[in-house]
């Protein structure tokens, strides 16, 4: 049977002996294998990237004061940002966002003992950020752009011009405009002077390395389960969901796939 191309049917789903089901399990297990050597190679070349030198100084806003993207790395060589799609004036943070950044406290020990700081920018005013982090009770560093133009810089906002001129950049493309602020990762690392250089960035379903719940949805009958072309739709910031799961959940107003508030 193909699935490679089909949507897996859960009902009337073939049933087989034992002996057949290992025969199918390891078919499928050399294929994995495949897609792990491949993404240790591209991981590899991926580490080979050239740098860029950032030359701008570009200032945070923090709960503790202001902070340069030097100082966000606090002592460790590699900074981890989560482009958080989160603009000024917003009521909160995206949903999509959010179901990234739910994943995040518990990495931040782990990624700490390997060099490496995550934290979270965006465009919103501390404040506004802050009160947004407490309701969501969230622990990791995340910082305010607001008076600097690193997510412009970094192609995850945008302009009133570019919206009105219906045309930005975006994932080393153009397209037309699709919102003021759109979600990345984009990785960092200090030299021994202090010199920052800009590694890597990566958007559109690069931003998935930080959803573990995908990782483990796919090891699933169902898999991810989700409408054809409403994507993360179903997704609800995590003090929002119903208390038992919908079938089919619509859109909620201030996700990414909607109009913010």
């Amino acid at each position: 049977m193909n699935t490679a191309t089909a949507e897996t049917n859960t009902e009337n789903h073939p049933v087989v002996s034992r002996d057949r089901w290992i025969a199918e399990r390891k078919a499928l297990l050399a294929r994995e294998k495949e897609l792990t050597h491949l993404r240790d190679q591209i991981a590899r070349e991926r580490r080979a990237l050239p740098w860029e030198r950032i030359e701008k100084n570009y200032v945070f806003d923090a709960p503790e004061g202001r902070r340069t993207l030097a100082e966000l790395f606090e002592g460790r060589r590699q900074l981890l940002v989560q482009h958080f799609m989160f603009g000024p004036g917003w009521e909160q943070g995206c949903p999509s966002c959010s179901f990234m950044a739910d994943h995040s406290d518990g990495m931040t020990v782990h990624l700490a003992h390997r060099d490496t700081t995550f934290v979270a920018i965006s465009r919103a005013p501390q404040a506004e950020i802050e009160r947004f982090r407490q309701r969501m009770g969230w622990q990791f560093k995340w910082v305010s752009s607001y008076a600097n133009d690193f997510n412009f810089d970094f192609g995850v906002s945008f302009t009133p011009e570019e919206q009105a001129k219906n045309e930005v950049t975006y994932n080393y493309g153009t397209q037309p405009f699709e919102s003021e602020e759109l979600p990345g990762i984009s990785v960092f690392y200090k030299g021994e002077a202090g010199d920052v250089f800009h590694t890597y960035s990566t958007y559109r379903r690069g931003v998935e390395a930080m959803m573990g719940t995908y990782n483990l949805l796919d090891l699933t009958p169902k898999g991810r389960d989700e409408e054809p072309g409403e994507g993360m739709a179903w997704v609800r910031h995590h003090d929002r969901y119903e208390p038992e799961p919908l079938a089919n959940a619509a859109p909620v107003a201030g996700s990414c796939h909607a109009e913010h508030g």
